[in-house]
């Protein structure tokens, strides 16, 4: 499918291989080179970047997603999601090319807001909880709280940070966003907007 088609109610480059079957919102945009398989769900006004491949898996709306990711069988990308330039998901824990293990994909739940880094790595069967911040180049290996700010190998929560991208300042366990001023608590280890 091509952009020339006057029946898309979304863009496509003429490059891209969209796999009949596959379901696009409207006003998302695939660029160059992109391979979207028959199962997959990709939400509206979403962005794929140059050599994106999405198998069977999900995708929210307003989701953009750099140069060079694969979204791999049984990943869900929830709304306002962000995958940074060559970041990787993985979905065998124990893959060998010898051995077929699709029965044994584990999910990967990107929450909403989550942003993944360049070049980061997330081991399958994990959750990146909403608005979590995974820094460039990090190997997430766990779960990943909400407003979690993770970086390094193993990723490792550094900090906490907002809605709106900003590292968050903790006194007494309260926060207030220098930028947009929403104000969050740390209960129980987690971090909370109030």
């Amino acid at each position: 499918m091509t952009a020339s088609q006057p029946s898309l109610s979304y863009f496509a480059h003429a490059t891209a291989i969209i796999d009949r079957g596959a379901k696009i919102g409207p006003g998302t945009r695939i660029w160059h080179w992109v391979h979207i398989c028959p199962t997959a769900e990709i939400g509206a006004n979403c962005s794929l970047g140059q050599n994106v491949y999405v198998g069977q898996a999900k995708i929210g709306n307003n989701v953009k997603i750099q140069n060079n990711v694969s979204v791999f069988d049984a990943v869900v990308l929830e709304d306002d999601g962000f995958c940074g330039p060559s970041m990787v998901f993985t979905n065998v824990v124990n893959p060998r090319s010898h051995i077929v293990r699709k029965h044994e994909y584990r999910r990967t739940l990107v929450r909403r807001g989550a942003s993944i880094g360049a070049n980061a790595v997330l081991l399958c069967g994990i959750e990146i909880g909403s608005y979590a911040m995974i820094g460039a180049g990090a190997v997430v290996t766990r779960n990943v709280p909400d407003f979690a700010l993770v970086m390094g190998n193993p990723a490792r929560r550094t900090g906490w940070i907002c809605q709106c991208g900003v590292r968050l300042e903790f006194a007494e366990a309260q926060a207030r966003c220098r930028d947009c001023g929403s104000i969050y608590r740390i209960t129980d280890g987690h971090c909370r907007i109030v």
